[in-house]
């Protein structure tokens, strides 16, 4: 399970759940309605009454009118492509009766929060490739009778759907795959075994548990909500796999470690935990404004304020969580470097062990392979002259001394220079105890006298 920003992303699973789980399901979904840009951009629209009721309705982009409320949202597809194709997508959706400048406050970077054309304008959208799972944007226009939101793949648990009879109605199986091909007696809902563990990532219920919202306010909660929900997903599933991780190095050898350590696997958390924090500052720094701005709101239930504070709260736990993460990242990664550096010197210290045994024999086959005739100052050219291998090891047993003296020399200059010192202190002691010894002998002569000293 590598967390290479590439990897599939948590939104194909949540689709393939979606097929798994509600295939044998009596469900009504709400209808897509396509653009220009079919297969690209997803979209739902739903009205509700004020009463706990919603509808399916119309891609008009129309406001609701009394007690009514629309809600229109749109799913940017998770490939990378530049921001602007995104805004592409947009116009083709929203325009009109939206202008150029919402598009813009929709679709850009970075945190914001404001009123654009007389609407509540918030996003969240962090940069980054857009197919990776660390990748978050999440925006809304939000009017007294409507709201308008823009996310980047799915969001789970963000849509409303009816379901004839909840997931958990009746106990469930569980479909393993070594077990797929075989026959299988017995009905009820079945549950495939890499849907199940996609479940246990999951901090929240399925969609058809939502509660549905009676006001605007309790519709921004729900996006809020949803938003902060996925990245605890996020979290959960990083856990789970960084415990994968940890029992993988426990149990595995040279290896995989090895492995590890090529495919630059704990870097690349690192990197996609910094994501996640910036995903969660960005949070940090919208969520109270929106808060601030919605307050003065009248169609702003208080209740909803008290939510929204909550929201607040969680996302600063929820960053402190992926701190301990990145924690447990640094010291795996401290750990395998420290692994590498031992494999390393090891390697070393056999290759000293061989230079140990090769060097004397190196040596040996050096002097005994010297050619000395003709060397300069030996008189080789006289064949009555045979001094010259005894001149040549003279001259390299002056090269030797001097290069000693040279390595000897700063240790040499140390000990001269602190036996100078010691002398210098002696010296200066001698001195001070005679001076001592002088004022005390003057001092009691004063006191013969007549116990008075001078001043």
């Amino acid at each position: 399970m590598d967390l290479d920003p590439e990897e599939p992303a948590v939104n194909g699973e949540a689709d393939v759940m979606d097929r798994d789980l509600l295939g044998d399901t009596p469900l009504r979904e709400p209808p897509l309605y396509w653009t220009h840009f079919q297969g690209m951009v997803r979209q739902k629209a739903y009205i509700f009454d004020g009463l706990g009721n919603f509808y399916n309705k119309e891609w008009d982009l129309a406001e609701g009118g009394g007690n009514e409320f629309c809600w229109y949202h749109v799913e940017l597809p998770r490939v990378n492509e530049k921001l602007s194709q995104s805004a592409q997508y947009l116009i083709g959706v929203l325009c009109p009766p939206l202008k150029l400048q919402d598009i813009l406050s929709l679709v850009s970077n970075g945190p914001f929060c404001g009123h654009v054309d007389g609407a509540l304008v918030f996003r969240i959208n962090s940069p980054g490739p857009a197919s990776s799972d660390f990748t978050f944007r999440i925006a809304a226009r939000v009017t007294e009778n409507s709201v308008i939101t823009v996310s980047l793949g799915r969001v789970p648990r963000l849509g409303f759907s009816r379901m004839a009879q909840s997931l958990l109605s009746e106990i469930p199986r569980v479909e393993s795959s070594y077990l797929r091909g075989e026959h299988k007696e017995g009905g009820g809902t079945v549950i495939r075994e890499h849907v199940l563990e996609f479940l246990l990532t999951m901090n929240h219920s399925e969609e058809a548990d939502n509660p549905v919202p009676k006001s605007i306010s309790n519709l921004v909660v729900h996006i809020l909500d949803t938003h902060v929900d996925h990245l605890q997903d996020v979290v959960t599933k990083l856990e789970m796999e960084l415990d994968s991780v940890e029992l993988q190095l426990d149990k595995g050898g040279f290896a995989l470690k090895k492995q590890m350590l090529d495919d630059r696997r704990f870097p690349k958390m690192h990197i996609n935990l910094q994501r996640l924090l910036q995903v969660i500052a960005h949070g940090e720094q919208v969520f109270p404004r929106v808060k601030e701005k919605c307050s003065s709101k009248s169609w702003f239930g208080i209740e909803d304020i008290n939510s929204l504070e909550e929201l607040i709260g969680r996302l600063g736990r929820l960053k402190d969580n992926v701190g301990f993460i990145a924690n447990r990242v640094t010291a795996i990664q401290a750990g395998l470097d420290s692994w590498q550096a031992e494999q390393i010197n090891r390697k070393l210290y056999y290759l000293s062990f061989l230079s140990i045994i090769f060097l004397p024999l190196s040596i040996i086959t050096g002097v005994f392979g010297m050619n000395v005739g003709g060397v300069p100052w030996t008189g080789q050219m006289n064949s009555k002259s045979k001094d010259g291998f005894r001149n040549v090891m003279l001259l390299c047993v002056a090269m030797l001394l001097v290069v000693l003296m040279c390595f000897c020399f700063p240790a040499l200059y140390t000990h001269l220079a602190a036996w100078q010192r010691r002398r210098v202190m002696r010296r200066s002691w001698s001195l001070n105890r005679k001076s001592i010894l002088m004022r005390t002998a003057g001092n009691g002569g004063a006191q013969e006298r007549g116990g008075y000293l001078r001043i």
